[in-house]
């Protein structure tokens, strides 16, 4: 029989209500008895995020045997304190937006109509509930993964301790992921703040926020924030948001956050936090002005930190620095024993880019390859990711500059919402969809959309690119009318047009002539 040789932190997640009890009871279940390990394992895993879970279960499926170790919660950042509740925060945030807006389709909303943050927040709790299940440690062991809860250390070449045992490895995989981080500022630590992991624990709206930058996170709950009807400050350090976008796609952004009620502060300096008996007071510099503002909380939006501590990586002979464990292009660290997927070693800090990375490790590390030959490599991937504002921006591929800093000879073509007759129907035109092209081929390098569903249509330009296919078979590509996917299609049209060369038109002039 299963023995339990220790007892393992209780956790409770804030609010400890309903919603969070069974959070925790599918992710860290109080009474969960570790298996007893026999034998080698073919591949043991710490970390049970979303590069964890992925590798786990599909080593499992296809016969290895498979340990999982979790410390903390099992669904990492993405169903904890990532993806899900920020986008469950994010459409409730919407849905107020459109009450707000409803007389330019003919709704008058009775004044007085007040938003309830708390009932919002508990419906997010609700469901991350409810979407736990499939992380859950019940359900891992049933695929046949043995899951330990526990922290896990590296203890020698072949062998990771776990709650005072010990389990033999074959092969090992790193998947701790990266925790949030706060930059030097001064007060910032004396006046205390929130990042993307407590956020979520808030049960009341607070009146004043401010946001200290405007990187993806910073900007999706800035704007969150501010629709729910907080005063929001958005302190960022370089100019405009979300510097590492094309400029004119984070602009369209930009104006709809100041719409919303986001006061921006770009190229900020010599930021300072103190705390008071009013609240916590920022001052700020900002394009020649100095700022004076007091909130009533802090959200710190900048920079993550990878999860080594802890792990015993100096005992197996793995390198990382300040960004993560050292990887190779087949996902080895430096002792090839070992893997790595996820945040802990990826630039890439996205929940899908996690799962490919995964499948790449199951590939490279439970299967022989003769002569070097089929190894799956992070250099095939190609990677879209989101920003789920309102609009949203999504990217595949290459920027331009990207492209031209290769030596690439680029043409980029971009076509406008508000030409595309279900957007401007759907009071959705902000945005456009923009492609780069390899000049003289139909090769798409990248491609930009901003749009209000911009992460559901990224994807057609990710497929085509991962199929090695071009503009050409987009041109040919029949969308149905009218959608706003037909932007894409539309972005395609402008590419033939330009292709379509005086010389050819002279020529076909000619023949029409000819054949009147």
């Amino acid at each position: 029989m299963p023995t339990q040789t220790f007892s393992h932190k209780t956790v409770t997640v804030l609010p400890d209500d309903e919603h969070n009890r069974k959070l925790v009871d599918n992710v860290h279940p109080s009474s969960w008895v570790n298996p007893e390990p026999t034998g080698s394992y073919n591949l043991v895993v710490i970390g049970a995020g979303t590069a964890g879970l992925v590798m786990a279960v599909i080593a499992a499926g296809i016969g290895a045997k498979v340990a999982l170790l979790e410390k903390h919660l099992m669904g990492g950042d993405c169903l904890n304190v990532g993806c899900v509740p920020s986008k469950g925060i994010i459409r409730a945030s919407r849905a107020w937006a459109e009450v707000l807006h409803a007389n330019e389709f003919g709704l008058h909303i009775p004044v007085g109509v007040k938003y309830d943050f708390g009932a919002a927040m508990a419906r997010m709790r609700r469901l991350r509930a409810h979407i736990s299940h499939t992380d859950s440690a019940h359900r891992y062991k049933s695929l046949g993964v043995d899951v330990f809860i526990g922290e896990g250390r590296f203890t020698g070449s072949d062998a990771i301790e776990v709650g005072g045992m010990t389990l033999r490895f074959k092969k090992a995989a790193i998947c701790t992921g990266a925790q949030a981080s706060a930059p030097p500022t001064p007060g910032l630590q004396e006046a205390g703040y929130l990042t993307n992991e407590t956020i979520f624990t808030l049960t009341e709206l607070p009146p004043r926020l401010a946001v200290i930058g405007a990187g993806p996170i910073g900007c999706e709950l800035a704007q969150s924030f501010a629709r729910f009807g907080s005063q929001v400050y958005l302190i960022e350090a370089l100019h405009g948001i979300m510097p590492n976008e094309d400029r004119d796609a984070a602009e369209i952004v930009q104006e709809v956050m100041i719409r919303d009620g986001v006061k921006l502060l770009c190229c900020g300096k010599a930021l300072t936090v103190h705390k008071t008996d009013s609240g916590k007071r920022l001052t700020v510099d900002s394009h020649g002005q100095h700022y004076d503002i007091t909130v009533d909380e802090i959200l710190v939006g900048v920079g993550r930190a990878p999860n080594v501590d802890g792990l015993g990586l100096e005992a197996v002979g793995v390198e990382y620095d300040k960004f993560g464990v050292k990887v190779n292009d087949r996902l080895q660290t430096t002792n090839p024993r070992i893997y790595a997927a996820g945040d802990i070693c990826s630039r890439y800090k996205f929940t899908h880019a996690a799962d490919a990375m995964a499948q790449i490790v199951i590939q490279n590390a439970l299967f022989p390859h003769p002569l070097g030959l089929g190894y799956a490599g992070t250099d095939s991937l190609i990677i879209p990711w989101c920003t789920f504002t309102q609009p949203e921006i999504a990217h595949v591929g290459m920027y331009e500059a990207d492209a031209k800093a290769k030596g690439l000879e680029v043409e980029t073509y971009t076509y406008r919402l508000d030409e595309v007759d279900r957007a401007i129907l759907d009071g959705e035109d902000d945005g456009f969809a923009r492609v780069h092209v390899q000049k003289g081929t139909d090769t798409i390098l990248g491609a930009t959309i901003v749009a209000a569903h911009a992460g559901e249509m990224i994807s057609e330009f990710t497929v085509l690119m991962r199929g090695g296919l071009g503009l050409k078979t987009l041109v040919g590509t029949i969308h149905p009318y009218p959608t706003q996917t037909e932007v894409i299609k539309k972005v395609a049209n402008a590419w033939r047009k330009a292709h379509f060369t005086e010389g050819q038109k002279n020529v076909l002039r000619k023949w029409f002539a000819w054949t009147r």
